[in-house]
């Protein structure tokens, strides 16, 4: 498992497929932020509320231009299904064989029903517009998720929000 990234580090690149089948790599996104948030498994109770929390801001993040990627070693097919019933709406990613998750430092090894499990542990990071980790909650809440990334953008807002001449390309779009 990699150590647990910290504001200034890289953000370590990678290219997964979303529900639709369709490659999403980080680097497509620079000159944007992300929010990339690991998610353990499609339709659990927890990963739901995140999902569908960070769905009903979606457009206010849009809005703050802030692409949102979700990454769960769920496969594609799930993925699809999960967006499909909740109506999502941004990517998720397939990340089966958790590869991206080692990366970021979130598979790890965490307790859950009083036994210990070996997977994702549910976690965000806000990604700046030059690919480096700007915020990095691990863990985090399912509920925490929206709150923690608003908090993190509104002092940019208050300094006048967005960069003048940064792009405004979207996977969202």
């Amino acid at each position: 498992m990699a150590s647990r990234l910290r504001p200034g580090d890289p953000a370590p690149e990678f290219e997964l497929p979303d529900q639709h089948g369709r490659s999403v790599r980080l680097g497509d996104l620079r000159g944007r932020k992300v929010l990339l948030y690991f998610y353990p498994v499609a339709f659990s109770e927890g990963c739901t509320r995140q999902s569908c929390a960070i769905r009903d801001h979606r457009s206010g993040l849009k809005d703050l231009g802030i692409d949102v990627l979700g990454v769960s070693p769920d496969p594609v097919e799930k993925q699809r299904e999960f967006d499909g019933r909740y109506r999502l709406g941004f990517p998720l990613l397939a990340d089966v064989d958790h590869v991206v998750a080692e990366r970021y430092g979130v598979w790890t090894e965490y307790p859950y029903n009083g036994q210990l499990v070996l997977g994702v542990h549910r976690s965000s990071f806000l990604v700046d517009e030059e690919g480096r980790i700007e915020h990095a909650w691990s863990p985090v809440l399912a509920e925490e998720t929206v709150p923690k990334a608003l908090a993190a953008l509104a002092p940019a807002q208050q300094a006048g929000g967005q960069r003048e001449g940064s792009p405004r390309r979207s996977v969202q779009e």
